[in-house]
């Protein structure tokens, strides 16, 4: 099993290198030129230093001088071919390093691309430190072997060109390179065999390790208010300490099949000396001829190596290109089509669904084929704002992902001006629908950069008037350098009602015409709610950013008030529309809901005593009120 196993990761190895010269099959050719003329060098260097000693030191010896002709001669027959060597050697390298490199960038960018398209829940699905390690570390670890790979071709032609050598100059020492040049190949075999396991192993323990560690620093404020220092540092340490026993096995191996494929060249040159000794003495052979065979194994030990590592390397780059292939051959996206609404003039879209049903697909965490919503029918109508009420799990922020097309329905429509969401391009779906989720998203850079986000036309005075609307005017106004100010790694110099009416601003700095807000103001007080949501409804085009429709995810009163309609979900199905007034005076749930918040909102602002946005904790926590 163990040796069907080590054949198959070989196969598959030679498989991923056939593919990276199928892919840069210009620059290899470069590389494999040089490496090839750097192996012919060394065959006719030996055939040179064979001559210098035998046609040229040793009759100058026995005669006492030296001529000065000859001895310039060799001089610059060794000069010239040293020349060509380094010719061999930077083109081997340059070509070797470009490619390894060019393959490097193309992957992480494709697998970076494959992560955009795939949907959120194959996301949900895999850990971010595993898509970190797919991205980097597996990517690098797929086209490693490339960098030994053309100084491994080019060793291979030199091998036969030295057995071809051998065979012309002497039968006997010819056999002696058959017996070693194949020995050192069988021991690179069952080096990479050894290998293999281990590598594909070590592999898998640097991507949990990066798992643990992102987890970890993305979940500090558990970790330090849970008081888990200890016990995440404990199982950091394990994870660690396990990568750290397979990188040790990986190197103990190396250090026992290093010495031996260090030592089979040097063996080969005693045995040649051996035999050449006995075919020199009965006359077989010149003192030439022993002298370049005995040359040719001594500088053969390293270029020798070349194969060794590539076969050495192997393993690790089958682990790392599974895990990229992994993501590159997953399923699940959600094409585009290529329809494109006309923003030209255009004012508030209209948002239907149609009989929507969605299930959690399979692989979820859920029940598999759990109906999340069913039935499902409502209209947004153009510059009209929506509230969407229901008990946690009802369906709402489900109902929010499929109006911006982060998931598709099983059945039925959602539509945007009466064109189903499925059939626009991609640019037509983002002008248009604009997602402002409850846990904001503050990329580590400025203000401005990160309301701008370097869309054209977003300027300074649309992004002061996206703020305004989004009653962050005053805030940004008075930080040390205004829009210019860095607001630290998901905006960790921000209390949360600060980053969450920044990720409004945002939102609004792209004019959608419908918006669509997923309790997206949580952290902030109800009386700047209000006046969000109120100067959302007035807004016009004079001010800056066009009105448009918005759909509300709401839970407070005076938030659901201020809709034009109120639609009412329990467990995936509207069961009540209508307007605030109308929901309280017909559907006693929603009043037990609505009065069940309302009472919350009054105990937490009796038992708070926070002023309006509070700073960041001296230890890095927040407390995530908005006042």
């Amino acid at each position: 099993m163990a040796s069907k196993t080590s054949r198959d990761v070989l196969s598959r190895g030679l498989g991923v290198l056939r593919q990276a010269i199928r892919e840069q099959p210009r620059i290899f050719s470069v590389a494999v030129v040089g490496s090839v003329l750097f192996g012919g060098m060394i065959i006719v260097s030996a055939r040179v230093v064979g001559s210098v000693i035998g046609d040229v030191a040793l009759p100058a010896i026995e005669r006492g001088e030296v001529g000065a002709g000859t001895l310039a001669l060799a001089a610059t027959a060794l000069f010239g071919i040293s020349v060509l060597r380094v010719a061999g050697i930077f083109g081997r390298r340059l070509g070797a390093g470009y490619m390894q490199y060019r393959l490097q960038a193309s992957y992480r960018r494709r697998v970076t691309r494959r992560y955009l398209e795939l949907p959120l829940s194959w996301h949900h699905r895999n850990s971010t430190g595993t898509l970190l390690s797919n991205a980097n570390s597996d990517v690098e670890a797929a086209w490693y072997p490339i960098a030994p790979l053309p100084f491994a071709v080019g060793t291979l032609v030199m091998l036969v060109g030295a057995i071809v050598s051998l065979f012309a100059t002497d039968w006997a020492l010819a056999l002696v390179g058959l017996a070693v040049f194949p020995a050192l190949f069988a021991l690179n075999v069952v080096y990479s065999r050894r290998m293999a396991p281990r590598q594909a192993r070590a592999q898998r323990l640097r991507a949990e390790v990066s798992g643990i560690a992102h987890e970890s620093f993305d979940g500090a404020l558990v970790v330090k208010t849970m008081g888990r220092e200890a016990q995440e540092t404990a199982r950091f340490a394990g994870r660690a300490g396990e990568l750290r026993d397979s990188l040790i096995a990986v190197g103990r191996l190396r250090g026992i099949f290093d010495p031996l494929l260090e030592t089979l060249p040097s063996l080969g040159t005693l045995a040649v000396l051996v035999v050449g000794a006995f075919r020199l003495r009965q006359g077989a052979i010149s003192v030439t001829e022993l002298v370049s065979v005995a040359f040719l194994f001594t500088v053969l030990a390293f270029p020798v190596r070349a194969i060794g590592w590539v076969l050495a390397e192997l393993p690790r780059s089958v682990a790392g290109w599974d895990r990229v292939r992994r993501v590159l051959d997953a399923t699940g996206e959600m094409p585009y089509g290529q329809r494109v609404l006309d923003r030209a003039g255009a004012g508030p879209a209209t948002l239907t669904f149609d009989d929507v049903h969605y299930s959690y697909p399979p692989a979820e965490a859920h029940p598999p084929g759990a109906q999340v919503l069913g039935e499902v029918g409502f209209t947004v109508p153009a510059g009209r704002t929506v509230a969407l009420v229901g008990p946690t799990g009802a369906g709402k922020s489900t109902i929010a992902s499929l109006a911006v097309r982060l998931v598709d329905p099983d059945s039925g429509t959602v539509c945007l001006d009466g064109v189903d969401v499925r059939e626009l391009t991609s640019a037509s779906l983002a002008g248009t629908v604009a997602l402002v989720a409850q846990v904001p998203f503050i990329f580590d850079d400025t203000v401005r950069a990160n309301i701008a986000l370097d869309r054209p036309g977003v300027d300074d005075e649309v992004v002061w008037a996206a703020l305004r609307l989004a009653e962050a005017d005053g805030f940004v106004a008075a930080l040390p350098d205004g829009l210019d100010t860095m607001v630290g790694e998901r905006g960790t110099s921000l209390s949360g009602g600060q980053r969450q009416r920044l990720t409004l601003a945002r939102a609004l700095a792209g004019r959608p015409r419908l918006l669509v807000l997923d309790d997206a103001t949580s952290a902030v007080d109800p009386r700047v709610e209000a006046a969000i949501l109120a100067g959302l409804r007035s807004s016009t085009s004079a001010a800056g950013v066009p009105a448009a429709s918005i759909l509300v995810v709401a839970y407070r009163r005076a938030t659901i008030a201020l809709a034009d309609e109120v639609i009412y979900v329990e467990q995936g199905r509207v069961v009540a529309r209508g307007t605030h007034s109308e929901l309280l005076a017909t559907v006693p749930g929603y009043v037990d809901l609505v009065t069940a918040y309302e009472q919350a909102e009054v105990e937490r602002a009796q038992e708070s005593s926070y002023g309006d946005d509070v700073a960041p904790l001296p230890s890095g926590l927040e407390i995530e009120v908005d006042r």
